[in-house]
């Protein structure tokens, strides 16, 4: 394969969220959901690499589905059942990013109220990012979890058919250095979107992302793009897999497994939030402080040969959180030249400012 970069942008950060914000509004959501979901795209564009495929190109997947019927953007969402700890929610097939956000303010609400919170939510859509949903218990001084189930592109160990999805994780901490320590993992070892990306890069990827639908190795992304994902650490990563399902789909009455994506009229996926209340173990700032000193103990250890630096959870995303709100958000340009297509077929007024190419060397 041939070696090419992809050719990207930088644009202003603050035209990309009005942006996508008034695009959401043409699309029919109330100002109020449009915004989170705006924040919500920004944030991930912020923090991950873009062939990730979390970031603003979402909208033009969300024209899609709002468009065919696929996402109700105006369904609510409504509250099944609930104790003082616990709840469960229906997000009645609507815009899974929005259920989320809501769903992770009632668990932080119940945290603060009772040391732990935890609400699950059924019957609901794509929800983006794990660590935007995390990320918000640190504002209140809790830690927070946030996990999914998705389409079936896992297979099982041993298997060459998908089960379960990339059932994405995050757990989010605050600590005193500058930057949250935050988990945000797929259960596979990458997803569709890197592949596509070493594609276009004229990149072989690694052989343990995917196999083949014959169920061989390959480190050919185009071969295995109609194969199912592999799980991270084998045998342990499908597990972990399989029982977020147990604790979504299963737990709340929702799809799981083959279930979400099955029908595009009902994608039936579910959700996980958990939010603990630092205060009721100790003051927060002990406890950010305690975090610093395992940070400090971790990035001190004796590195490997090569290794210039040990990192730890959240702490490169933080730095290209920095980066990318100093220089500009970079874009692919093809990414970059749909969004302006869709400002024409939107009614978009929000211009997005170039700041000039992206030049940088890492994503």
């Amino acid at each position: 394969m041939d070696d090419r970069r992809i050719p990207m942008t930088n644009v202003n950060k603050e035209d990309l969220r009005a942006f996508v914000a008034e695009g959401f509004v043409a699309l029919g959501l109330t100002k109020e959901d449009a915004g989170i979901f705006a924040d919500a795209l920004v944030f991930s564009e912020l923090r991950f690499h873009p062939g990730q495929g979390q970031g603003v190109m979402r909208l033009r997947r969300y024209q899609q589905r709002i468009g065919n019927g696929e996402v109700n953007p105006r369904a609510g969402w409504s509250v099944v059942k609930e104790g003082p700890a616990l709840a469960i929610v229906d997000a009645h097939n609507g815009i899974g990013t929005v259920a989320a956000a809501k769903a992770m303010r009632l668990a932080i609400d119940k945290a603060k109220a009772n040391g732990i919170g935890t609400v699950i939510v059924r019957n609901s859509t794509h929800y983006g990012s794990s660590a935007v949903h995390a990320c918000q218990a640190l504002e209140h001084d809790c830690i927070g979890m946030a996990f999914t189930n998705a389409g079936p592109e896992m297979a099982p160990h041993g298997g060459r058919e998908g089960v379960t999805g990339t059932n994405p994780w995050s757990i989010a901490a605050p600590s005193d250095k500058g930057f949250p320590v935050v988990l945000d993992i797929a259960l596979t070892t990458a997803g569709k979107g890197m592949m596509k990306w070493h594609e276009r890069e004229g990149k072989k990827m690694p052989l343990d992302w995917a196999i083949t639908p014959e169920g061989h190795e390959t480190d050919d992304p185009t071969a295995a793009m109609m194969g199912p994902l592999l799980p991270i650490g084998g045998h342990k990563g499908y597990g972990l897999a399989f029982m977020s399902d147990a604790m979504t789909g299963v737990l709340s009455g929702g799809g799981f497994g083959l279930t979400p994506y099955s029908d595009p009229q009902k994608l039936d996926v579910s959700h996980y939030f958990q939010a603990i209340d630092i205060s009721w173990f100790m003051e927060p700032a002990d406890y950010a402080r305690r975090m610093g000193e395992f940070v400090d103990m971790a990035k001190s250890r004796a590195r490997r040969p090569g290794v210039e630096e040990i990192l730890v959870p959240g702490e490169q995303e933080a730095r290209r959180v920095a980066a990318k709100s100093r220089n500009g958000v970079p874009l692919d340009d093809a990414v970059l030249a749909d969004m302006r297509l869709l400002a024409e077929e939107l009614g978009i007024k929000q211009e997005l400012r170039e700041l000039g190419p992206y030049t940088g060397d890492t994503l």
